[in-house]
């Protein structure tokens, strides 16, 4: 049976609106270079989450993809609203620590324009359908208020298996 967050745990992730880079790293598994998101911006329970993405010339992926026409790959957009969706879910249990949220479907995706160095990711997932172990939500990336990418994602909660962490 799952732990979920006593009351007064909470009412504290309630008022707890926004999450600095630190406590975003405390929720999700990733790290660099995959961890796509810096800050979030808004929280609220169950229902959304606005999350901020900076783009940096120094992003690994800009390497191979395009070189002299730098642009971030659509699927790690993707990624990035599946985190976002990662941090709403897993902040409602007080323990976290032994969960990962894995892909189940990625549905309606559509890449409207493209992302480059520099731009600012304005990631919003909302919340379509909340189970205990399953969340479906709509994903969307904004940079400087013009939509840039959107999806329906489905997410499902699993087991961290902690003793293959660190393994190669």
């Amino acid at each position: 049976m799952e732990t979920v967050a006593t009351p007064e745990a909470q009412a504290v992730a309630t008022a707890k609106r926004t999450m600095d880079i630190n406590e975003v790293m405390s929720i999700l598994p990733h790290r660099y270079p995959f961890l796509l998101i810096d800050r979030v911006l808004d929280l609220q329970a169950r229902e959304r989450i606005l999350c901020l993405k900076n783009v940096t010339r120094n992003e690994e992926f800009f390497q191979g993809h395009f070189p002299g026409q730098p642009m971030m790959p659509g699927v790690l957009m993707v990624e990035a609203m599946a985190q976002a969706g990662c941090i709403l879910m897993l902040s409602e249990f007080e323990d976290h620590s032994d969960k990962l949220l894995v892909f189940t479907g990625i549905d309606e995706a559509k890449f409207r324009r493209p992302v480059t160095p520099g731009d600012q990711l304005h990631i919003e997932a909302k919340v379509l359908n909340w189970r205990s172990r399953a969340v479906k939500m709509q994903g969307t990336v904004h940079v400087d208020g013009k939509l840039v990418c959107e999806a329906v994602i489905t997410s499902q909660m699993i087991p961290r298996n902690k003793k293959q962490e660190g393994a190669e």
